[in-house]
């Protein structure tokens, strides 16, 4: 089963159980996919869908961030129940050991020397590790082995 047809199989079950919470955030996730879908004439794979999960799941962490800023936490416990529901589709995260051995394995793969290959690396590492490691941090580890 593809990770949209879950998804649509998730939102009947939501229906039927009249969790609004979980039908309320499936739908702003099938409404993603449409939109990308609508706007690109294309048919999402599941790289595709993880994408746009990942992108909503980066959304709310920053929202939660600013609602707690702002002192308001009532918007920032329903970004919270969303991001959950939302982290539920992506794949296992991958530990801290795995994600510096994927840098080490790429830096050795490019022949990396200096900061001057980031981009080179990132652009090895981003369709490996996408949906299972959060970029920020493998951006992070990317810049602390070329700093050797």
């Amino acid at each position: 089963m593809s990770l949209k047809e879950q998804i649509t199989e998730d939102m009947k079950s939501a229906m039927r159980a009249k969790d609004t919470a979980k039908l309320s955030a499936i739908r702003l996730i099938t409404a993603a996919i449409k939109q990308k879908e609508v706007d690109e004439r294309i048919e999402l794979n599941d790289a595709m869908v993880l994408a746009i999960i990942e992108k909503m799941i980066k959304q709310r962490k920053d929202s939660i961030t600013q609602f707690e800023a702002g002192g308001r936490q009532d918007l920032a416990d329903i970004e919270k129940a969303e991001l959950v529901i939302l982290a539920a589709y992506m794949p296992a995260g991958l530990s801290d050991a795995e994600m510096q051995a994927a840098v080490a394995e790429a830096v050795a793969e490019v022949g990396a020397t200096g900061p001057q290959d980031m981009g080179k690396l990132m652009a090895v590492l981003k369709p490996k590790l996408a949906g299972r490691a959060d970029m920020t941090v493998v951006s992070g580890l990317v810049k602390a082995a070329l700093a050797k």
